[in-house]
């Protein structure tokens, strides 16, 4: 079954300001996100979790190597 957070429990779970995850769904920065309707966003639990493992670093220099324009 799937689960589904908004825009304010996504926020509140992330620590991040609501404004900060409209500006990553324009940058395309933030997790995955489904439009429900015309004003409402929300995002699947799984996508949330596979994005921000996809963002876990072990170190600095781990967390460097990834970055866009990093030598490899």
């Amino acid at each position: 079954m799937l689960s589904f957070l908004d825009e304010k429990s996504l926020s509140d779970f992330l620590c991040i300001p609501r404004r900060t995850l409209q500006r990553w769904r324009v940058t395309g920065d933030g997790p995955p996100f489904v439009r429900a309707g015309l004003r409402r966003i929300v995002y699947r639990r799984e996508a949330v979790e596979a994005w921000a493992a996809s963002r876990e670093h072990r170190h600095r220099a781990a967390e460097m190597m990834r970055q866009p324009g990093a030598e490899t």
